[in-house]
């Protein structure tokens, strides 16, 4: 589990197996075998390199997800601890789909949803983009809207984002359950 809160950005130095150059996060008390949050997705640490770690990724993880590619900013996540804070919201790493950035402007983020994701995303509920916890502000259709502080901006990947980028998008894990124990599911 994760809490959508990034501890640092790093970028992806190769694709296979993929390794991270993570510098910018402590990994003094991460093991082979820990879950690290890269970009939104929850990945296995490998091993670990002199600047980061490594991690392998199964050919499902890359078809539902986006921006694992060699030369990419990720935002990275150490799991969540019992005696840590949970900032954010409940963050699994189980990407749901891949949205796509509709506009971005003036810290207003909006993305369009792939259709079957849409009935989980509500106006005031958490949404996680490339691993980062979001307030949804408005829902539109197949889309929603946020607002990004600066803080957001300069200490994540998202500030970086433009018109018709590919993001990673878990919906809220609460909504998910809501609904298989309705039935609807």
């Amino acid at each position: 589990m994760f809490t959508g809160i990034v501890q640092a950005v790093g970028r992806i130095v190769r694709e296979d197996p993929l390794e991270i150059d993570s510098a910018a996060l402590d990994l003094a008390n991460v093991a082979v075998g820990d879950s690290i949050c890269v970009q939104g997705v929850c990945l296995t640490v490998t091993s670990l390199t002199e600047r980061g770690f490594t991690a392998d990724v199964s050919a499902e993880t890359r078809r539902v997800s986006a921006g694992l590619h060699a030369g990419h900013e990720v935002n990275l996540e150490k799991s969540l601890t019992l005696a840590g804070k949970l900032g954010g919201h409940l963050v699994s790493g189980h990407v749901d789909g891949v949205g796509e950035v509709l506009s971005f402007s003036r810290g207003v983020l909006k993305v369009g949803l792939p259709h079957e994701l849409a009935r989980y995303v509500a106006r005031k509920g958490s949404v996680c983009v490339d691993g980062v916890s979001l307030t949804v502000n408005r829902v539109e259709g197949d889309g929603f809207e946020v607002f990004l502080i600066p803080h957001t901006l300069s200490a994540t990947t998202l500030g970086r984002l433009v018109r018709g980028a590919p993001v990673n998008i878990e919906v809220d894990l609460i909504a998910r359950y809501v609904e298989r124990m309705l039935g609807k599911a």
